[in-house]
C-alpha cells in the first residue's frame, strides 16, 4: 500500500476569510457547489476535515500571536494555545464536531463548541463518535492515570487506554486498558482476561460479537467471543474481519517467516506478506492482497491473479459479483475492474475506488501531472488541484458521483 505525505508550510502573515453562500454552476455536465474558500495563509492543510455528508468543513488556523483555533461553518471557534493533532473530527452523520485543545498547560475536549473537563492529556486519535453520531468517547489522562470518557462520564482509571470504539448500533463500547503491566479488553465496562499485548477490538456488523488479537508468552492469537484461537508468531496489524452477516471471521497470521490468511479457522496458502482480508457483501467470498517475490497480487477465494509492482485499494461490488482494485506497474497506476485493466495514471487515490449501489458503475480519483480528476466508467471528469478520497461516493440512485475537490482556494462539492 502506498502512503502519500502532505507537506505543511506555515506563514505568519495577516489573514482574512471570505464567507461564501452556497452557489451552484453548470460545468460541462457537472455541477459545483462552493462549500468553502480558504484565504488564511497560515492554515494547517493536513488538519482539513470534511463532514461525511460533504456539507461542512473544519480546519486549524495559526494566529500572529501563536494561538490556534478551529474554523468551522464560516466561523472562528475560541482561540487556544494549541489544537491536538488528528482533530477536529466530525460525527458520521455530520451533525457534530469535536476537537481537543490546550489551554493553561491543560487539555480539553470541545464538542459542538462546548468545553468538557480539563485533563493533563488527551489521547491523540482517541476522539470517536458512535456510528449514529449520538455518542462520543475519548481517552484522557490526569495525574498519571488514564480514563475512557464516555458521553462526558469517566470510567475506571487505568495505566493506559487504547483502541476505543463503538459497536455499529452505538449501544456497546469496547477498548483496551493497561494495569500492572498487562493489557486487557474492557467490553461494556467488564474487564476481560489480561495479556502481554492487545490489538484492535472489532465488533461484528450486528454488534453481537467481538474479536481482537492478543499476546501471551511471546505468541499472538485471535480472541473471538472470548475464545482463544491458535497461537502464531504474529497477527496482522490490520483488523480482524467479520463478514456482513457476522457469521464468518478472517485475519492474517505469521508462522515460520511466512504470512497467510486464517478464514473461519482454516489456514490458507503462505506468502511473503499479506494485507487485511475482506468479505463480499453476501459473505460468500473473500479477497486479499499478498506479496511474493517482490510482487503483489490479489487472491480471490484462494485463487491468485496477475502480479503487479504494488496493489492499492481492493473492493467487492455490492452484488458481490465483481472485484476492483488499483495496481502499479512501470511507475503508473491503473484500476483493474472485473479483471479488465483501465487507463494508466501518475497516481490514483486508493481510498476513492467505489462501485455504484447497483454495482454497474465504478469511479475513482486519479492524477495526471499536477491535476486530479474523477474517472467515471473509464471517462475523465473535470480537472482540479486536488480531489479528496473521502466523501467520494455515488448517489443512491447510482446516476451521479459526488466528491470534494479543490480549485485554487476554493473547496467544492462536485456532482457528475
Amino acid at each position: 500500500m502506498k502512503l502519500r505525505g502532505l507537506c505543511l508550510a506555515v506563514i505568519f502573515v495577516c489573514f482574512s476569510m471570505t464567507a461564501l453562500a452556497e452557489k451552484e454552476q453548470a460545468v460541462k455536465g457537472a455541477s459545483e457547489t462552493i462549500i468553502a474558500q480558504i484565504d488564511f495563509p497560515s492554515w494547517i492543510k493536513e488538519s482539513l476535515k470534511i463532514s461525511p455528508d460533504g456539507k461542512r468543513i473544519a480546519y486549524v488556523v495559526f494566529t500572529l500571536d501563536r494561538k490556534q483555533f478551529v474554523y468551522v461553518d464560516n466561523k472562528e471557534e475560541k482561540r487556544y494555545d494549541g489544537i491536538l493533532m488528528n482533530t477536529p473530527v466530525f460525527s458520521p452523520d455530520g451533525k457534530h464536531m469535536a476537537y481537543a485543545a490546550q489551554t493553561d498547560k491543560k487539555w480539553v475536549v470541545i464538542i459542538d463548541g462546548k468545553e468538557e473537563k480539563k485533563y493533563d492529556n488527551i489521547g491523540a486519535g482517541s476522539m470517536t463518535f458512535s456510528p449514529n453520531g449520538k455518542r462520543a468517547v475519548y481517552a484522557a489522562e490526569s495525574n498519571g492515570k488514564w480514563v475512557a470518557v464516555v458521553d462526558g462520564k469517566e470510567e475506571k482509571q487505568y495505566d493506559g487506554i487504547g483502541f476505543l470504539g463503538f459497536s455499529p448500533d452505538g449501544k456497546r463500547i469496547a477498548y483496551a486498558a493497561k494495569s500492572e503491566g498487562k493489557w486487557f479488553a474492557v467490553i461494556d465496562g467488564k474487564e476481560e482476561k489480561p495479556y502481554e499485548g492487545l490489538g484492535f477490538l472489532v465488533f461484528s456488523p450486528d454488534g453481537k460479537r467481538i474479536a481482537y488479537a492478543a499476546k501471551s508468552e511471546g505468541k499472538w492469537f485471535a480472541v473471538i467471543d472470548g475464545k482463544e484461537e491458535k497461537k502464531y508468531d504474529n497477527i496482522g496489524a490490520g483488523f480482524i474481519t467479520f463478514s456482513s452477516d457476522g457469521k464468518r471471521v478472517a485475519y492474517t497470521a505469521k508462522s515460520g517467516g511466512k504470512w497467510f490468511a486464517v478464514i473461519d479457522g482454516k489456514e490458507e496458502k503462505q506468502y511473503d506478506g499479506i494485507n487485511t482480508v475482506i468479505f463480499s457483501t453476501d459473505s460468500k467470498h473473500t479477497a486479499c492482497v499478498v506479496r511474493s517475490g517482490g510482487k503483489e497480487s490479489v487472491v480471490i477465494d484462494g485463487k491468485k491473479v496477475k502480479q503487479y509492482n504494488a496493489i492499492g485499494s481492493l473492493v467487492f461490488s455490492p452484488d458481490s459479483k465483481r472485484v476492483a482494485y488499483t495496481a502499479l506497474t512501470g511507475g503508473k497506476w491503473f484500476a483493474v475492474i472485473g479483471g479488465k485493466i483501465g487507463e494508466k495514471y501518475d497516481d490514483i487515490r486508493g481510498g476513492s475506488l467505489v462501485f455504484s449501489p447497483d454495482s454497474k458503475r465504478v469511479a475513482y480519483a486519479a492524477r495526471t501531472g499536477d491535476k486530479w480528476f474523477a474517472v467515471i466508467d473509464r471517462k475523465q471528469g473535470r480537472q482540479y488541484d486536488d480531489v479528496k478520497e473521502t466523501n467520494f461516493n455515488f448517489s443512491s440512485d447510482s446516476k451521479h458521483i459526488v466528491y470534494i475537490a479543490q480549485s485554487d482556494k476554493k473547496w467544492l462539492m462536485v456532482t457528475e
